[in-house]
Order: C-alpha cells, then structure tokens, then sequence
C-alpha cells in the first residue's frame, strides 16, 4: 500500500503541484491539504480516491503557485467616505478649502492594491485543470502500488507454500502412524500400572481412546490444506484481498496453534512451531496489501 506521485500542471499564470504519499493502514484514510478557497475541488477529489482504494493513509497535498500576478487599484470605500466626513467635520470649525482628489488618494488606506480576482469562467477552468492534474497523480499513484503488490504476492505466494510443506510435513510426520500411537500409549499405560497396580484394565482402555482422539490432528492438517487453496486462489485472483488474506492468516495462526497443542511428540511440535513462524511472516507481509 505504499506509493508516491506527482503531478503538475499551469494555466493561465497559474502554476501548481500534486503530491500523494501512501502507507499501509487498516481502513482508507484520506489526508488532504489543499489553498484556502479550493474546498470545490477538494469535495471533488474525495470521492476519486474512495472510487480507486480500500485500504491505506494517502496524503494529498495541492501546492499553488502564481508566476505572473495581475493587480488592480481599488478605492475603499468604507475608509474614503469617513475622510470626506472628517474633513467635512473639519471645516465646520475653522476656515479651511475642500480637500484635493490628490490629498485625498495619497491617504494610506484610501487606493488598495489587490491581486484581480479571477472570473468564474477562469476559476471553473482552473479547478478542471488541477482536478485532472490529481487524476495524473492517482493513475501513477495506482501504478505504484500495483508493482509493490505484485512483488509482495509473490512474497506470499512463498509462504504459502512452505505453510503447504509444513503440512504435508505434519501429515507425514511417522509419530502420527497408528503403531507410533499405540506404542505410546503402551508405554504411558505401563507407566500408570506399576505406579498403581490396582487400575481398572477397562477404564484404563477408555483413558487410552480418550488420549488418542486428543493427539488426533487430522482435522487441522485438512483445514490447514483447505486454507493454503483459498490463499493461492486469492493471490491469482489479486485486486484488494488485503482483509480476506489478513482473516486467513488468523486461521493459519488457530491452526497452528492447535496443532502444537494436540501434538504428543517432539517432531510434531517442531513442525507446528515451524509452521506458526512462517505464519508471522505471512500476516506481517498480507498488512502490506490493498
């Protein structure tokens, strides 16, 4: 989800920049910073990036820059009218002439020099064109994260099939063989009657049952197997699976745990630790996708 892209573009002396930065994150957050007096554009921009992401914290920044400034002299009025109005007080109370348009205009405050507003045709114009500047920088921005993906799922994809490995692994694993059992179960069952010579045989045998259905991991090894198919179909898939990928890698992690918890021997442990390290790495790198 990471990516970074920029546009630029100018129009009528105007002159301005788009840049987008993208991070990984759970949801889609949309950072914005645009000029005073753009909120149209910014309404307009909103919607473009919740049409082409899911997930990730992009922040937008619209920088503006005017290489030919056009001014215009303008009388303030409110400021005007109270000098004539003083000035008028003024002469009620001592002899004095009318005051000059010149004395007047070189009061500061009287002629104010502004920028010239643009029209509304201009402005309509100058919002298109940056609108279409920011629909630039998403394409590249879009293309960015596209080849970070493509790269992380194949990253996945390797995971995915040591997690396969592991569990063909754990399926043939001889401490899971039938005679593997019962000579451990032998030994545990000797072990109790010289402890406790008065066991009853039958309860013993139930204890026996009741232990081998406990070491029974076959129903983890076929939903571990059913996960792997699903995370290979998503990644052939692609598109943004980032969510259905992180919730498989929680039942990746169940399974696994199960797993080493079932197991009644070293090797099948091994191989359920193995599994949940590859696991690790597999839901970090999934935080990385759309």
């Amino acid at each position: 989800m990471t990516g970074f892209a920029r546009a630029e573009g100018a129009l009528a002396g105007t002159s301005w920049a788009w840049e987008l930065r993208s991070v990984n994150g759970k949801s889609l957050d949309l950072r914005l910073r645009t000029p005073p007096g753009f909120e149209a554009v910014e309404a307009k921009v909103r919607p473009l990036v919740q049409g082409r992401f899911a997930r990730g914290t992009i922040n937008a920044t619209l920088t503006l820059q005017a290489s030919t400034r056009v001014t215009e002299a303008r009388i303030n009025e409110p400021v005007l009218a109270a000098v004539i109005e003083a000035a008028r007080l003024i002469a009620t109370r001592i002899d004095a002439g009318a005051p000059s348009v010149d004395g007047l205009l070189a009061l500061k405050g009287v002629i104010e020099i502004v920028e010239a507003e643009p029209s509304a045709d201009q402005r309509t114009a100058l919002d298109a064109a940056i609108l279409a500047s920011f629909e630039t920088a998403l394409d590249a921005l879009a293309a960015a994260r596209l080849s970070e993906g493509a790269a992380i799922g194949a990253v996945l994809g390797g995971r995915v099939d040591e997690i396969a490995r592991l569990t063909a692994a754990a399926e043939a694993c001889p401490a899971r063989t039938a005679e593997a059992i019962r000579a451990r179960l032998a030994e545990q069952v000797r072990v109790l009657l010289e402890g406790a010579g008065g066991l009853d045989p039958d309860r013993l045998h139930q204890e026996a049952v009741l232990m081998a259905a406990k070491a029974d991991v076959r129903e983890e090894l076929d939903r571990l197997i059913a996960h792997v198919a699903q995370a290979r179909r998503l990644l052939a898939e692609g598109g943004p699976v980032g969510r259905k990928l992180d919730f498989l890698a929680q039942e990746f992690g169940r399974e696994a745990n199960t797993l080493c918890a079932k197991a009644n021997d070293v090797s099948l442990t091994q191989i359920g630790l193995d599994l949940k390290h590859v696991i690790d790495q597999f839901r970090e790198q999934v935080q990385n996708l759309e």
